[in-house]
């Protein structure tokens, strides 16, 4: 099978069980902006981070894989594609619980700084903020079928992700940059 198959060179793709779509509909944004977060956080774990955290994005990847597909079908439930639930969003909050109790008492805003593999997941923070925004976005269309979890997720994979930079800077011996109001 060759990777290129020319359908797409009109500007338009093909959804998972439904139609041929624009290449810039919500829909497409949405799930494209899920695999750009994807990479970023393969980036992040080309970083030599701990084997703990290491093995936590390795799991998340899979399923930002899972929820791309549930975006990227019309009617999830038509085709079984609704994998992520509330268990794996209490599995990353459970995970940021345990890796808080280890940080110090976080008492001001810190800037997106310090050790390599720190700064990289404060990227992967970012694009998971602006997948978050446009799985909203998609949410909102009343034929989108966007279940409520796919924006909670994404809402604590920041969270989580915030927390391992603050991670990955400790036990770097980073110091955090506190943010300083301009004079």
């Amino acid at each position: 099978m060759k990777i290129y198959t020319r359908t797409g060179d009109s500007g338009s793709t093909g959804l998972f069980g439904g139609p041929r779509v624009s290449k810039d509909d919500c829909r497409i944004e949405a799930y494209g902006t899920v695999d750009e977060l994807n990479a970023s956080i393969g980036v992040a774990r080309s970083a030599g981070l701990d084997p703990q955290v290491d093995a936590q994005l390795a799991r998340i990847q899979h399923e930002l894989f899972s929820l791309g597909a549930e975006l990227a079908t019309p009617d999830p439930d038509d085709h079984k594609m609704r994998i992520l639930s509330k268990s794996h969003i209490e599995r990353l909050e459970s995970w940021i619980d345990a890796h808080e109790s280890g940080l110090p008492k976080l008492t001001h805003f810190i800037l997106p700084a310090g050790d390599h593999g720190a700064t990289l997941l404060h990227t992967a923070r970012a694009v998971c903020r602006r997948a978050e925004r446009r799985v909203v976005t998609l949410a909102r269309l009343e034929t989108s079928k966007v279940s409520d979890e796919l924006v909670v997720y994404l809402n604590r994979l920041s969270d989580l992700l915030f927390v391992l930079t603050r991670v990955s800077n400790l036990a770097a011996g980073s110091e955090e940059v506190a943010w300083e109001r301009p004079k």
